[in-house]
């Protein structure tokens, strides 16, 4: 007796030789990414390496005009709506209006996202209370602190129940506290609904402690892909390191080793002036 072999889950995201111009600048040049249903996903790399643009591409805000792009097996070019109700995203812009309640403003979310009207007001107190601005909901939200502000985005990209959350610089700004509390709202969502989560985010600490995998990218493709303890273990590795490098390090080594100047120095340069430290004490 034979049983049929269970089918691979589709993976979230799966990016596919995509390629994006601005007039003669590739600001994506032919991406092949994949991220697995239920992971934090980090894309990470220095401004102007594609992440915004590549975003833009899977969240439908931007055409697909070479390769391809899937959401949970959906085609990102043909079946833009199928998509977009897959999706929760938070921009690197503001998008909460100010002179708007939080209640309201998550409200006027859930009916660009076509919510039932019927379960409208349940989602939205849900929401709220996930974000933990249950108290704060009927106050402007021009009342409301940067952190506050940044869990009402959130709140909005949530009310739709996504399966995947898109989050551009989502604690870009705050103070580290704040960007603590972000994160363990996104967690603990995380953690209730299984939902996939993709981020970009410059502080390589927050990627090192919250990302399961991290790709970074440089001129439009993936130079490194992996748990960010096994980039840095193979910068290690590679390099014969005498200290354990950060996650800080491997992003040093990918975009400022020869692939552009603008960084301030590699992982050699890095290393170096660390054993001159440790020499003068």
């Amino acid at each position: 007796m034979t049983g049929d072999t269970p089918a691979a889950p589709v993976e979230a995201v799966t990016c596919t030789g995509l390629g994006y111009a601005f007039g003669d600048n590739r600001a994506v040049d032919g991406l092949d990414l994949a991220v697995h249903q239920g992971e934090v996903f980090g894309l990470l790399g220095p401004n102007g390496a594609g992440k915004t643009t590549a975003i833009r591409c899977v969240t439908t805000l931007l055409p697909v005009p070479a390769g391809t792009v899937r959401v949970f097996g959906r085609d990102a070019a043909r079946e833009r709506m199928a998509v977009r109700r897959l999706l929760g995203y938070v921009p690197q812009q503001l998008s909460a209006d100010s002179g708007l309640t939080g209640r309201e403003n998550v409200a006027l979310f859930a009916r660009v996202f076509d919510v039932p009207r019927r379960e409208r007001a349940a989602r939205v107190g849900r929401a709220l209370s996930a974000v933990g601005l249950t108290d704060a909901a009927d106050r402007l939200a021009g009342t409301y602190s940067g952190g506050m502000i940044r869990r009402l985005e959130l709140a909005q990209a949530l009310v739709s129940a996504p399966r995947l959350l898109i989050l551009d610089e989502p604690t870009i700004g705050l103070d580290p506290i704040a960007r603590t509390d972000v994160w363990e709202h996104i967690n603990a969502v995380r953690a209730a609904t299984g939902m996939t989560v993709l981020v970009t985010t410059h502080y390589m600490d927050e990627a090192d402690q919250y990302c399961d995998r991290v790709a970074l990218m440089h001129r439009g493709r993936v130079r490194a892909l992996g748990t960010p303890a096994e980039l840095r273990r193979g910068l290690a590795e590679r390099e014969g390191a005498d200290f354990l490098p950060t996650l800080e390090d491997v992003f040093r080594d990918v975009a400022g080793s020869g692939l552009d100047d603008h960084s301030g120095g590699g992982f050699r340069d890095v290393r170096s002036t660390r054993r001159t430290a440790r020499r003068v004490g």
